[in-house]
This record gives structure tokens, C-alpha cells and sequence, in this order.
């Protein structure tokens, strides 16, 4: 868990993993600022022994650096992101791990909510499935972080370069010897769209735009080798849609403040054709 400026945020994402039925974890919190957050977390009746404390040695440095030091130092085989500002839902966890031995990717539903915490949409939700690399991102269209991956079967690390779409960029290191990922259709994870997230500030469309290219650049010259044949071309469909979207973007939120990006994308987005999930095996209930 990357934390900046969190201190009013922590103690909700904490909660949220402290209470899931599945308990054999640890929680990593790596601070890119000056908080205490073992401070902020016991004045909140938060302590517990799976919690462990880093810190970037910096401030504001993006969450690429912070998330790369707690996968430096976890100790164990599969690995879940949480950000400081979102939760996991009921059942993340059980959920995941009653099928990590047979998917070593697994992507959920996601429920968008405001900072207020009303339910804006969900995303992802319903059919759970094998979810190829090259359809993965016309059912997870919003968010990559609330994937949970088998460390042995791929350990990237995330690009501190990349000002947005870090989680994205890590996604395809993983789907380089990962196939395909199990979709669980349930939302599972809840994302608060706050006003200073990346997605959400000033100038974020033209930064979304700008990475959005850099990473259809690296998919047509081979930085990321996907596994699956068709990942390439499946990904890189995507995102020129995506980028469409993005150049009539500000014009449709001005239109209509308030818009969600997810929204103003789905209405646009041409999803290829047939199903996008093939149904689960029967060693995977």
C-alpha cells in the first residue's frame, strides 16, 4: 500500500483488508511522505502484527517507487496492490485466493464510488470467466490495481517514469508469460474518485493521452512480449479507442460536469465481437 497524504483516507483501506474472512496476510505500507502512519493507524485502534511499515526515503516520489519497495520486501508467493484512498471489498481475499492455485493473474469487479462513498458504477462486474490478455481490458476497463498475481509466475516491477497508467504498464509485464487472467465478476474492490487522484486533476487527460500513446508505441515495437499471440493486437484496439474518447473528452465533461471518464468510454467503446471470457473449468468452481 503506497501512501501520500493519506492520513484521512489509511485507516479506511486498513479496516478494509483487517476485516476480510480470509486472514493469512501482511500489509505493507510504504509512506512517500513525512507521515507516521503507525501513528495515524493506533490513534484509529488499528495494530496488528501483519502490518509492517516502510518508507521511499522521499516525498511525493508517485506510487512506483512505493509499491516497488513493498514487493522488494514481501515475503510471500501472491501479492494484492491497495491504494491508500481505496478498499477492498467483502470477500477480496477468500475470493482470490480459493483460485490462486489454478490462475496465477486475477482480475475483479470493481465499484467506482465518490469520495462521499455513494456507488457511481461498477465496472467489470457479472460474468466470471478466463479473461484472455488481448480482451482484459474491454471488461476491466477502468483500474488495474485490484489485481492479485503469482509472484513465481511473473514479478514485475512498476515503471517510476510513467506520470499515469503505471498500473496498466504492469499489467502487460505480467500478461509477458501470464496468458490470460481469471475475471471474478463479483465487485470485489472499490475505487473513491477523489478530486487529486491521477485520473481525476487538472491537465489528467492530457497525461492520460500522452502515456496512452507511449504505450501503444511500446506494444507495436515489442517492449512488452505478451504471451498470448493476440494480446498485442487486442490491447493496442483498445487503447486507440480509448484515445478517441480521450480527444473529445473535455468537451463532453464541460457538457456534462460530473461525467465519469468509464461512462463517456463505454458509450464509444466497440468491444470485438463473441464472448470475452471462456467459461471456468471445472477445477476452478
Amino acid at each position: 500500500m503506497p501512501a501520500h497524504a493519506a492520513e484521512k483516507t489509511i485507516c479506511r483501506a486498513v479496516r478494509s483488508i483487517l476485516a476480510q474472512d480470509h486472514d493469512a496476510f501482511e500489509v505493507l505500507i510504504v509512506a512517500d511522505d513525512d507521515a507516521d502512519y503507525a501513528h495515524v493507524l493506533g490513534d484509529a485502534g488499528l495494530k496488528d502484527p501483519r502490518i509492517r511499515f516502510h518508507h521511499t526515503g522521499a516525498k511525493g516520489s508517485g506510487s512506483p517507487p512505493a509499491r516497488n519497495i513493498g514487493l522488494d520486501y514481501a515475503n510471500h508467493r501472491y501479492a494484492a496492490i491497495l491504494d491508500a484512498d481505496d478498499a477492498f471489498l467483502p470477500g477480496k481475499l477468500s475470493a482470490s485466493a480459493a483460485h490462486l492455485q489454478d490462475a496465477a493473474l486475477i482480475s475483479t469487479g470493481l465499484q467506482v464510488r465518490s469520495v462521499a462513498g455513494d456507488d457511481l458504477r461498477e465496472v467489470g462486474t457479472g460474468v466470471s470467466g478466463w479473461l484472455a490478455a488481448r480482451h482484459y481490458k474491454f471488461v476491466n476497463l477502468s483500474m488495474d490495481s485490484m489485481l492479485v498475481h503469482d509472484r513465481r509466475a511473473a514479478d514485475p516491477r512498476f515503471d517510476p517514469g510513467l506520470p499515469c497508467l503505471t498500473d496498466l504498464d504492469f499489467a502487460l509485464k505480467i500478461f509477458a508469460s501470464v496468458p490470460r487472467a481469471l475475471h471474478l465478476g463479483a465487485p470485489l474492490h472499490a475505487y473513491y474518485k477523489t478530486p487529486g487522484s491521477i485520473s481525476n486533476r487538472p491537465g489528467s487527460s492530457a497525461a492520460m493521452t500522452s502515456v496512452k500513446k507511449l504505450i501503444l508505441e511500446r506494444l507495436r515495437t515489442g517492449y512488452y512480449p505478451l504471451a498470448d499471440p493476440e494480446g498485442i493486437s487486442g490491447i493496442a484496439d483498445f487503447l486507440t479507442q480509448s484515445l478517441a474518447a480521450e480527444t473529445v473528452w473535455p468537451d463532453a465533461f464541460g457538457a456534462q460536469p460530473g461525467l465519469l471518464f468509464e461512462d463517456h468510454l463505454e458509450a464509444r467503446l466497440v468491444r470485438p465481437p463473441g464472448p470475452l471470457m471462456t467459461p471456468l473449468t471445472p477445477s476452478v468452481k
